[in-house]
């Protein structure tokens, strides 16, 4: 809520000065048209240019106040008379022609009813001169917001004027000025009695004892204002007057807005305080002891030096160097109408008011009129045509009179090719220089370039209508030309009869007689698409009064940008309309009238709008689109968002819904809130929605262009125009509204009310709540003076405004006025009030306390006003521990002892013990303010949302959590901190894997079958032994037996090999050995021993090995296979564990929420007491409880995603553990059995069995 953020260069506004030509006079003749009167006067302009007044040769005088000025014309389009004996009378002076040498003054309260008055002269310099000096001074802003006492010095002025010839003012002109009512008449002469003037009915006053001074005492007495006699009573107390020291604190204080920067705009001082008491005091001894008297303090809060508005938002002080849809756009609908939609009048004039009210777009409906003069006409309605030639006349005259910013032309066109020819070249013909037929160089018509600012179009007319796009696919170009020639020749036969058709429709039949198959014939959607919406005849009244309203304002064309095949196009155009010959030369003409409207357009070209996202895709900045209010409503609904972005980059244009047949008005504000630039309204109704957009466009010197805010316009922000609580980067505001009293409301004796209403974001939107009470019978200075009017918080100050408006008791307007909320001045302010067309209303004010500030949420003021003041905020804390310390003495000797008793605590530990507790307490509150509860609850759980975080949270006992050691939930000791437990959500290592049941029982199988291979080994190496040793017994005794027996065999007819030999000769003896599945195939390999003894047992030894080790491989196969499945169950649990501790903290955090909430509502019902405040801040607070619940959920889930990703790290790493475990085993194995069969073979190891196997030393169990 700063006063003015314009980049721009201020340009200031200069006040009125009257030149000293107007004030000696001129003498003019002054004729009336109508009554065939000319009467030689003398005119002149007060030195305060307020009144045009003159005075005939009678001696009577007769005045026009200025400020209802609304135009001034001399030369071409000043009016002259069309009776030839009136304009010989009014012919006088020079051989300067007649319209040169008139002033032609139009004036009127409104839009629509204008008055004329004419003066001719002697000279057109003379004439120019007057017409010049009069508009400057009708449009001087500085002259239209002036101070209340200025007003006071105008009606002064016109008492002064009315005097008669003897220079004396009769009593009964004051008396009439102020009051009609027989009461206050009374009141009015009493005050004159006591201001010591005449006050008979028929005296009078010298204009010598009549000057402003004596006024003012005079206004004093009627007034009495006993209002601000009770705030000068309040600074000053038992004293008379207020001293400068006072005066400097009521400055500073209250009127001074507390969130300007200092150093831009420094505090007042003494010297500034002496300036103005020097000012405004009328007794100089006062003033030259420093002394400011009631009288002094009434006058500077009626002064210049105390606005309502701060100055700088009536010049030129925004950036107006930002691209076009950066800003908004004053804007009229039906611009030509100038009453009711169906029954109402057409009007050229009220073109030239709109424009000269600051209007920068209006709208043209051009259809075909009769002898091929486009015209401009409400479609099939009882409204009468007007020229579109004089239209567009009037429009190159006063387009730039008021303001130099570019004007946009919507047409919405139902012309023929040859009419739209004209419209083109009366385009060309009267704007000159000023039509924009091109782009500009730095600016192309490229998709992703932003529009020009309205800087580099000034004075520049615009042409808003739909763009003829010619296709370069070339190899369907020549076909398509074929089609619209042909399409082309048979819509001129057609048109011959259509101009006259155009016109009888005004006069035909109601739409609902003629039968729907002709409506369709009337108006076939192909002629929409050719020649530029070539309509040859008038539609049906819904279509032509509501062709925007219904069809996206006449813009219901196709996407040009579409990749549809041309010649297919071409085809059905053909079988619609039929081929019927070959073109004639005027249809090419008519194809060439059509591009010439079409080259006049360019920055703003009307397309069908698709959605927000084609146009995201597309970028066309210079694409706009049209919506009638329901449409851009619902829109609005569905995507607020979008549409405000959409906004930030191509123009939108809203206007009313065709069922407003009264010409009324929707509010604008809807639409502005999503940044939309031309909201279109009816000029011709003064509603309270006309009286909103005048109000808010007379700032920034009534150019017509006004700034967007910041949020709206800037790419990497968004913003909800519906959001209810503060918007992150927008400081929201809160402004009290105490209206204290009203002075000249009305000179009626009638009771009387203000209302005071804000309009912005919905959330900011206050309507029909706040208003004074009645003051009866009162209309000179009623007190109204009750509780002050709050708006608590203002989400979005920029986009917003309060309208405070008095009415009669009946309900009768009598003034408004419409202020923004920034610029708004705080402190004690008198307004002036302003009348439905936005002029000023002559006295009526009204006398406020106004206090805007920053929005400081509840609960928190403490804080603001401690970071305000922090000197001021510590010293009171001192002072207040001072005080304390008379209790607090007696305890803290005592609580010194006790501490020194304990174990372990010392002081040196005791204060970083306490500063830890300070840290944390800062650091909860600093990243969850007010969300959870801090003491510890009865059971507590592991938390996977504590980073940073004390707070904990419950859970259910029943649920299991593996591989998480149990928590103490002792509540007598403290909370357990949530990231220590959820650290203890680790990967369970390979060696505690090793410790599992399975694991371990796998171990033992393995280990057992070990040892029984072992003992059947053993047995076997036995047995051996024992036949090795009978057999070396049997050597001795039969030697020559075996010699025997071996020739016997050696003889044998079948003799196998030595091996197999022994292989038959062993087996009796490897049969005994038992068949065992697991060492069948050793077995097998020990039938075939070696012819040694020794070599045998050796080969029986090294089978054995072998049969160890292929046991051993097989069973750690399948231990690790166990491991495995343990790893897997074991991470499964873990990760689901996370899963569960988020979904329970999640659902723990929404359950604090919802109660925290439902407490604040509570509070909340106990300090507010107004309804629609109450569900307002209601759903402030639900809104920002689930945004609270959002954002913690979104910082729960990246904890959790955190966590998970680290805990899959480490089982990752534990896998990758298990396999180098797996492949170390494999090769320790490997070795070790490699090298027991090297020992055999080189006889390191005994063949006798000494010893079983037994599990490798890497896999015992002593290992894990």
């Amino acid at each position: 809520m700063a006063s003015n953020k314009g980049t721009g260069v201020t340009m200031h506004i200069k006040p009125v000065e009257v030149s000293e030509q107007l004030q000696t006079g001129e003498k003019f003749i002054k004729w009336d048209e109508d009554s065939g009167v000319a009467t030689p006067v003398t005119l002149k302009v007060d030195k305060y240019g307020f009144y045009l007044h003159w005075v005939d040769q009678n001696n009577e005088m007769d005045m026009l106040d200025i400020a209802i000025i609304r135009d001034t014309r001399t030369g071409k389009y000043a009016k002259v008379p069309k009776d030839s004996k009136l304009k010989s009378l009014v012919t006088m002076g020079s051989q300067d022609s007649l319209e040169d040498k008139t002033v032609t003054i139009c004036y009127g309260s409104d839009f629509v009813n204008m008055n004329f008055i004419n003066f001719c002269t002697t000279r057109a310099e003379i004439a120019q001169h007057w017409a010049e000096q009069l508009f400057q001074m009708a449009y001087n802003l500085i002259q239209l917001n002036t101070s209340t006492t200025m007003f006071l010095l105008k009606a002064h002025t016109k008492l002064i004027l009315t005097a008669d010839k003897n220079e004396k003012i009769p009593v009964k002109n004051i008396v009439k000025m102020f009051a009609q009512n027989k009461d206050d008449r009374k009141r009015v002469e009493k005050a004159l009695d006591i201001s010591g003037f005449p006050s008979g009915k028929s005296d009078v006053v010298p204009l010598l004892k009549f000057q402003f001074e004596d006024f003012f005492n005079f206004y004093k007495s009627l007034t009495q204002r006993s209002d601000v006699e009770k705030v000068f009573e309040g600074i000053i107390g038992r004293r008379k007057v207020m001293s400068v020291p006072q005066f400097v604190d009521f400055l500073n204080k209250s009127q001074r807005d507390p969130r300007l920067n200092e150093i831009l705009y420094p505090y007042a001082n003494e010297a500034r305080a002496k300036d103005i008491i020097n000012q405004y005091e009328p007794n100089k001894c006062n003033a030259n002891k420093g002394q400011l008297s009631f009288d002094g303090f009434l006058r500077y809060l009626m002064s210049e030096d105390n606005p309502i508005v701060a100055v700088s938002k009536f010049e030129l002080s925004d950036d107006m160097d930002q691209p076009l849809p950066h800003y908004f756009i004053n804007s009229s609908h039906n611009t030509y109408l100038t009453g009711h939609q169906l029954t109402g009048r057409s009007s050229v004039e009220i073109y030239r008011q709109c424009l000269l009210s600051g209007c920068r777009c209006v709208e043209l409906d051009f259809w075909n009129g009769k002898f091929d003069e486009p015209v401009i006409v409400h479609g099939y309605t009882f409204v009468p045509e007007i020229c579109a030639r004089d239209v567009i006349e009037a429009i190159a005259e006063t387009a730039f009179k008021t303001s130099d910013y570019p004007v946009i032309l919507s047409f919405e066109n139902h012309c023929n090719p040859r009419q739209q020819a004209k419209i083109a070249q009366y385009c060309r013909d009267f704007f000159g220089e000023m039509l924009l037929d091109a782009p500009l160089e730095s600016h192309k018509l490229e998709p992703g370039q932003e529009l020009p600012p309205p800087g580099l179009l000034k004075r520049k007319i615009i042409i808003k209508n739909k763009k003829k796009h010619h296709h370069h696919h070339k190899k369907h170009q020549k076909k398509q030309q074929q089609a619209l020639d042909t399409v082309e020749g048979t819509t001129e036969n057609e048109t011959n009869g259509t101009a006259n058709l155009s016109a009888a429709g005004e006069n035909g039949p109601p739409p609902d007689i003629i039968p729907q198959n002709e409506m369709d014939d009337v108006a076939p959607e192909n002629e929409q698409q050719i020649g530029n919406g070539d309509i040859p005849h008038l539609p049906m009244l819904q279509q032509r009064q509501g062709s925007k309203d219904s069809g996206q304002d006449d813009e219901d064309e196709e996407d040009e940008s579409s990749t549809e095949d041309d010649e297919s196009n071409v085809e059905d155009i053909k079988l619609k309309i039929g081929d019927k010959g070959a073109p004639d030369k005027s249809a090419a003409k008519e194809t060439e009238a059509g591009a010439e409207i079409s080259a006049l357009v360019n920055y703003v070209q009307p397309v069908h709008f698709n959605s927000f996202e084609s146009a995201e895709k597309k970028k066309r900045m210079y694409e706009m689109s049209s919506f009638d209010e329901k449409q851009a409503t619902t829109l609005l609904k569905e995507k607020p968002l979008e549409f405000v972005n959409y906004n930030k980059h191509q123009l939108s244009r809203v206007y009313p819904a065709g069922t407003r047949f009264d010409s009324s008005n929707f509010m604008p504000q809807v639409f502005w809130n999503a940044g939309c630039q031309l909201v279109a309204l009816n000029y011709q109704t003064l509603d309270l929605a006309m009286q909103l957009n005048l109000g808010i466009f007379e700032y920034n010197k009534r150019c017509g262009y006004l700034l967007k805010p910041e949020f709206m316009r800037r790419k990497d922000r968004r913003l909800d125009p519906f959001a209810e609580s503060t918007v992150d980067g927008i400081i929201a505001g809160t402004v009290h509204i105490h209206v204290i009293s009203a002075q000249f409301l009305t000179d009626k004796r009638v009771g009387t009310y203000v209302e005071v209403d804000m309009y912005g974001l919905p959330a900011d939107t206050v309507r029909k709540k706040f208003r004074t009470k009645i003051v009866p019978n009162n209309g000179i200075n009623p007190i109204y003076d009750e509780e002050p009017f709050v708006f608590k918080k203002v989400v979005l100050p920029e986009l917003a405004s309060i309208r405070i408006a008095a009415y009669e008791e009946s309900g009768r307007l009598i003034g408004h006025r419409v202020l923004p909320v920034v610029g708004l001045c705080p402190g004690y302010r008198h307004v002036a009030l302003r009348t439905e067309c936005g002029q000023p209303l002559p006295l009526a004010s009204l006398f406020l306390h106004v206090i805007v500030k920053d929005y400081v949420p509840d609960g928190l003021s403490e804080l603001a006003e401690a970071l305000a003041n922090p000197i001021k905020y510590q010293s009171e804390v001192e002072k207040r521990e001072n005080q304390l310390l008379v209790l607090t003495d007696c305890l803290e000797e005592p609580e010194e002892i006790e501490d020194k008793s304990k174990v372990g605590d010392t002081p040196s530990t005791a204060k970083p013990a306490e500063e830890v507790v300070k840290a944390k307490r800062l650091q909860s509150i600093g990243e969850l303010p007010s969300l959870l509860p801090t003491s510890s609850s009865l059971h507590s759980r592991p938390s996977i949302g504590g980073l940073g975080s004390s707070d904990t949270v419950d859970v259910d006992d029943d649920t299991p959590c593996p591989a998480v050691q149990p928590v103490d939930t002792s509540i007598n000791k403290s909370p357990v901190n949530v990231s220590n437990i959820s650290d203890e959500i680790v990967a369970e290592s390979l060696e505690k894997l090793m410790e599992n049941k399975l694991v371990r029982e796998k171990k033992m199988e393995l280990e057992k079958k070990l040892e029984s291979l072992r003992k059947k080994h053993e047995k076997e190496k036995i047995r051996l032994q024992s036949q090795k040793a009978s057999i070396d017994g049997e050597k001795h005794r039969s030697k020559f037996y075996m010699s025997n027996r071996l020739v016997k065999r050696l003889s044998s007819k079948t003799i196998f090999s030595s091996e197999v030999g022994l292989s038959t000769l062993t087996m009796p003896e490897t049969s005994e050995c038992p068949e065992d599945p697991e060492n069948r195939e050793g077995i097998e390999g020990t039938r075939g021993l070696p012819r040694s003894q020794s070599e045998r047992f050796l080969a029986v030894c090294k089978a054995h090995v072998q049969q160890e080790r292929e046991l051993q491989e097989k069973y750690y196969e399948n231990l690790f296979a166990t491991v495995e499945k343990v790893m897997r169950a074991s991470q499964s649990n873990q990760l689901k564990m996370l899963q569960v501790l988020l979904d329970r903290e999640t659902t723990d955090v929404k359950r604090k929420l919802q109660a925290t909430r439902q407490g604040e509502v509570k509070q909340l019902a106990k300090v507010h007491k107004d309804k629609a405040e109450l569900e307002r801040i209601k759903r402030e607070v639900a809104k920002s409880t689930v945004e609270k619940g959002v954002n913690e959920c979104t910082r729960l889930t990246k904890i959790y995603d955190k966590k998970r990703a680290e805990l899959e790290r480490q089982h990752e790493e534990v896998r990758q553990k298990l396999e180098e475990e797996r492949a170390k085993v494999k090769a320790n194995l490997l070795a070790e059995y490699s090298s027991r069969y090297s020992k055999y073979e080189s006889g390191e190891l005994p063949l006798s069995p000494s010893g079983g196997a037994s599990l490798p030393e890497s896999l015992s169990e002593n290992t894990y």
